[in-house]
């Protein structure tokens, strides 16, 4: 399968955090054809191995990338039918006012979201940002209806087409972190036409956006030599600080920071140079805020790098990002798991 194709598909489907499991057989379907075994833990990570050659140091490098999405859940059902609700991961309000969106009960119904018309606001709240518990969601049923399809937790996506723009950019809900995902895709690609050393463990980790729980408990299974975390980062726009974003179509944002180790980062820029892959400088101070922070403090520590593909309108359902970055990051990845070896894996851990 393409990777635009795959993109498509994830994007398209639903996977809110503590409820990926619908994306389990999408995600089985295109990987099984590179992996030499696929599993799913108890938390409901999908584990992809590619088997190394001449491994006899066991080495393992993780590679995580969260399936998961922000969404929304049914909190109440009022009399009159219409749905209450709140957000599962974080949610700016004020992007939502107005969508279309799907309940995903017994059957998936859809719905809009809505709230008191502006004409009949109270001059005080003509200026004030609608809160979430002031929205309600209209699917058109009674509540009489609605109860026999649609239950207090079920989650709700924003209904969104992944639509191709200009150039090499696309545009959907979830690429955060679907584009991971698909980076992951074309890197288990490449590692087919290549011979790697290390044994290489591709996580579709769950519940990233609510705690990055499932990197904790793959990791502490997997026990990895090197963690790597395949996030996205702030897309630069016109109001947006140069410096705390990405330009896109540039390549992968290398993190720098207290999260990052800092021979392997040093290692990464040099086989981004190597092979003429273009990357960028990330800066994260502090925690990265993303699977790499999960991976670092599992068990005794475990080494950690974090690649972010430039992503515009994060946490939106119109996020937008640029295939050449997906697969930039994907071949960046793939050639820096060949430069890893058994012989100079633990110079490369030192510090």
């Amino acid at each position: 399968m393409d990777t635009k194709d795959l993109l498509e598909m994830l994007s398209n489907s639903s996977g809110v955090s503590g409820h990926e499991s619908r994306l389990n057989d999408a995600i089985f379907s295109v990987f099984k054809i590179y992996a030499d075994n696929i599993l799913i833990d108890n938390l409901g990570n999908i584990i992809i191995l590619k088997k190394g050659k001449n491994n006899g140091s066991n080495t393992k490098i993780m590679i995580a990338g969260h399936m998961d999405e922000i969404g929304l859940m049914v909190k109440y059902i009022e009399d009159n039918g219409f749905i209450r609700f709140t957000n599962i991961g974080g949610i700016d309000p004020r992007t939502i006012l107005g969508q279309e969106v799907i309940v995903h009960g017994k059957k998936d119904l859809f719905g809009v979201i809505s709230s008191k018309p502006p004409h009949l606001q109270e001059p005080a709240e003509v200026n004030k940002a609608i809160k979430m518990e002031d929205m309600i969601i209209d699917l058109g049923y009674s509540k009489e209806e609605l109860e026999k399809i649609i239950s207090i937790g079920d989650t709700i996506t924003i209904k969104r087409d992944f639509k191709e723009l200009q150039g090499d950019r696309f545009t959907g809900k979830a690429l955060d972190d679907k584009a991971g995902i698909a980076a992951m895709y074309e890197c288990v690609k490449e590692l087919s036409k290549i011979n790697h050393e290390a044994d290489v463990y591709f996580v579709c980790t769950v519940q990233e956006e609510v705690g990055t729980r499932g990197a904790l408990t793959s990791t502490y299974k997997i026990n990895p030599d090197i963690g790597i975390a395949i996030d996205v980062g702030f897309g630069s726009t016109p109001e947006l600080s140069k410096s705390d974003t990405l330009d896109m179509g540039k390549g992968p944002g290398i993190t720098i920071g207290g999260n990052i180790h800092l021979g392997l980062r040093e290692k990464m820029v040099e086989v981004s140079k190597e092979y003429n892959i273009p990357f960028q400088i990330e800066v994260t101070p502090g925690p990265t805020g993303t699977d790499a922070r999960a991976m670092q403090i599992t068990r005794e520590g475990v080494p950690s790098l974090c690649l972010s593909i430039p992503l515009r309108y994060m946490h939106t359902s119109v996020e937008v990002v640029d295939m050449k970055d997906i697969k930039n990051t994907g071949k960046l990845l793939t050639f820096f798991i060949a430069s890893i070896s058994n012989e100079n894996l633990e110079g490369l851990l030192c510090y």
